[in-house]
Formats: structure tokens, C-alpha cells, sequence
């Protein structure tokens, strides 16, 4: 059994891969205090992304991701890693 916390970081390492392969430089959240755990740059835009493992997001998370006010163009992105897929499931807020 994998530990829960070792999922979310083994999940989160793996969209912080998905970013930098589509030219996004990123940054991991340590200890994923934070509202979203990456937040991706590029020269276009950014985007801020809660990552979750085989849930999507509390209501009341959702909530407090659409009031965090962030530049025009920015992103606000869940991406939900489901057990053995190879690709999240990626959904804008």
C-alpha cells in the first residue's frame, strides 16, 4: 500500500513533467500549503494547478481556488491523477 503522501508527490512530480514538456517552467509548492501545488510560467501565460489523487476537489477547495485573484492570464487547473492512468484528468476552474 502506498502511503497517501507519497502519492500526491510521486502525482504532483508527474504534472510538474506534463508542464515543462508543453515549455512551462515550474514550481512545486513545498509542503503543499498553499492554495495550488504548481504554479507553471511561460512566456504566454501561467498556470496554477491543484493536483489530487483519485478525488477531485472539496467544494469548499473549489471555492477558495475561484476567489484567489491571479493575473489575466493565468490558468487555474485541477489535475486529477486516477489510479493507473497515464494521463490526469484535467479540468479549468
Amino acid at each position: 500500500m502506498v502511503k497517501s503522501k507519497q502519492k500526491g508527490s510521486r502525482n504532483e512530480r508527474r504534472s510538474v513533467k506534463l508542464l515543462e514538456t508543453a515549455g512551462y517552467t515550474c514550481m512545486k509548492s513545498g509542503g503543499s500549503l498553499g492554495i495550488f501545488d504548481i504554479i507553471g510560467i511561460s512566456a504566454t501565460d501561467i498556470v496554477l494547478v491543484q493536483v489530487k489523487s483519485n478525488h477531485d476537489p472539496s467544494p469548499a477547495e473549489i471555492e477558495v481556488m475561484e476567489l484567489f485573484k491571479c493575473p489575466k492570464n493565468s490558468k487555474k487547473l485541477i489535475h486529477r491523477w486516477n489510479d493507473y492512468s497515464r494521463f490526469p484528468i484535467v479540468k479549468e476552474i
